[in-house]
């Protein structure tokens, strides 16, 4: 497909086209959206898992409320929320207690926290919640159970926790502009399910209707999280002038998310889980597609279009991060997005109807991936009936299966069709090996050494896909066509993770990251951002190449708002205006 440059204000988007309907519905494939610079630009969009089942939550009737909460003065004690949806039970434990400052990080050797939690099937008995407040506020240390789903801790951001108390305290809002950093109240360090730490696996929620779809568990026990920190830091200033105290307002309500810090813990898990990687990326390809075959876009739409993007833009400018490469592409995202901004205003006026896939096709040969993975989740967000339908955490089968009765020809053909990405890498980029990955004996973490620098690449885990791949290509160059795939293993057993690989991941063009992950270049944060960004995270701020900060649930319905008529606009959340400061009621 083939259009004029739009530059600045003065070219159309709106000229006839030589390409049909067949053309457009095309997605983009692996090689643009599963390199490591687009999935490090990704950003939440209406599929992510936060938004999808908060919407979810609403059109269903879930019913969560707070069943106990015996909180003492400084907000020390338990909190029990129960949830009810589709007949199934379950309860969120909660323990908040005192943490001195000098045992409070968000590291993962830390042993104490302010908050942690569990939630857990059915509603707990007196034993059984004696036995969760002896063992969860050890977290990994404590002695879990099989009925136990997710596990969870949390440290409060103290500045933001203390100052927000003090003002409902006093009975007036607190100032907006404390939140443009810090969008939260507490922090989670981590939060596990699917069997770490003796819990319940995921298997044992295939059959549950709330909580089949991949990391919803996970993203229940944060939503509840969030709701958890408004009513703590309400009850201290309740019970620190019960006169005067007042609650927090709506718009902070809703603009408030919970922080998160996340390590190289979560990089592996997009390799490690090609099929499910696949369904993530197929989902917002397909969505997009959906998009992209509009016909015309009507006056309404066009005004909501520029007014996310303006929205984007602000929200852009809020984000702050000492990272060199964020800050430098978020600076440069603030001189693109006014450019797309000009693009739909002078369509506006055109007698012809704008095509999405024509301005997309703009974006990406005028501007950088960032910019226009910004206009695809504005593009998502804008046709919910097109895209709510898709469901990117459904099940999926990430068994990888061995084909002992394939021929080594055909094994050969998929290898030169599948992964021609790898076999035809640069050669400094192929052989690149700079970095190994490892797990960690004292946390059974990933994490990344430099090989020349640093011991235990004999322990190395099995990452690294682009090299394997060349590897096996030049070893079946030299076996027979008709050898059987059974055979070819059984002589080179070094092989048969791979050769596994390889065949159940024919037809799943979107499960493999399209790079070298041990090449010097490489920056984890890249994989932790794609991840995250399926979560619906926000605020992307790496503190290093290998850790990073983000908020979810800002700007997300609250747990009051939960109802069928709902209104979902959380993309791009900024923060509230202020209007409310003057001490308002929520």
């Amino acid at each position: 497909m083939t259009i004029a440059a739009l530059d600045r204000d003065d070219a159309s988007l709106c000229e006839p086209r030589s390409h049909d309907v067949e053309e457009v519905r095309e997605m983009r494939g692996p090689d643009v959206t599963n390199r490591t610079e687009r999935l490090g630009a990704m950003h939440g969009t209406r599929l992510s898992f936060v938004r999808s089942l908060v919407r979810r939550m609403a059109r269903d009737n879930w019913r969560i409320r707070v069943a106990q909460m015996d909180l003492d003065d400084n907000g020390y004690g338990t909190c029990v929320y129960t949830i009810e949806a589709y007949g199934e039970r379950y309860s969120q434990v909660i323990f908040s207690q005192h943490l001195d400052a000098t045992e409070r990080t968000d590291r993962v050797i830390a042993q104490k926290w302010d908050i942690t939690s569990a939630l857990v099937c059915g509603v707990p008995e007196a034993t059984d919640l004696a036995q969760l407040r002896t063992n969860v506020p050890m977290q990994e240390a404590g002695r879990q159970r099989a009925h136990d789903l997710v596990l969870c801790r949390a440290n409060k951001s103290v500045r933001n926790f203390d100052y927000v108390v003090n003002c409902l305290a006093e009975g007036r809002q607190p100032d907006p502009a404390v939140f443009e950093r810090v969008g939260y109240l507490i922090r989670t360090t981590a939060v596990y399910g699917n069997g770490k730490f003796g819990i319940a696996d995921y298997t044992r929620l295939v059959d549950s209707q709330a909580f089949r779809s991949g990391f919803s568990a996970q993203m229940c026990a944060v939503f509840v999280l969030r709701d958890f920190s408004v009513r703590l830091v309400e009850h201290m200033a309740a019970r620190r002038n019960p006169r005067a105290a007042v609650k927090l307002a709506r718009s902070y309500r809703r603009y408030l998310g919970v922080g998160n810090a996340t390590g190289l813990g979560m990089a592996p898990f997009l390799v490690r889980h090609p099929a499910q990687l696949d369904q993530w990326i197929r989902s917002r390809e397909t969505a997009l597609a959906r998009v992209l075959v509009v016909e015309s876009v009507d006056a309404a739409t066009l005004a909501r279009a520029r007014t996310l993007l303006a929205r984007a833009a602000r929200h852009i400018a809020q984000v702050h991060t000492d990272h060199p490469r964020e800050a430098a592409r978020n600076a440069q995202l603030l001189v693109e997005l006014p450019r797309l901004e000009r693009a739909l205003q002078h369509e506006a006026g055109q007698p012809q109807p704008l095509r999405w896939s024509a301005l997309l096709a703009w974006a990406t040969a005028q501007l950088s991936c960032a910019a226009q993975e910004v206009l695809v989740a504005v593009l998502l967000e804008l046709y919910p009936e097109r895209v709510d339908s898709i469901d990117c955490g459904a099940p999926v089968d990430d068994t990888l299966r061995l084909d002992p009765d394939m021929r080594v020809s055909a094994l050969r053909s998929l290898v030169a069709h599948d992964y021609r990405w790898a076999l035809t890498q640069p050669e400094a980029q192929r052989v690149d090996t700079h970095f190994f990955w490892y797990r960690s004996a004292e946390k059974e973490e990933p994490r990344m050494g430099i090989r020349a620098q640093e011991p235990g690449a004999e322990r190395e885990l099995p990452l690294d896909i682009a090299r394997q791949v060349v590897r096996l290509y030049a070893r079946l160059q030299e076996a027979k066509d008709d050898m059987g795939v059974a055979a070819f293993v059984a002589e080179h057993p070094e092989f048969r993770a791979i050769v596994r690989r390889v065949q159940s991941l024919a037809g799943r063009p979107y499960g493999e990251i399209r790079e070298n992950l041990l090449a010097k270049d490489m920056l984890p944060i890249d994989l932790m951002r794609a991840k995250l960004a399926m979560f619906g995270a926000s605020k992307f701020d790496p503190k290093s190449n290998l850790w990073v900060r983000v908020t979810l649930f800002q700007g997300a319905p609250t747990l009051d708002d939960l109802a069928p008529d709902m209104i979902d606009d959380g993309l791009f959340p900024c923060v509230p205006d202020g209007h409310e400061r003057g001490g308002a009621q929520a």
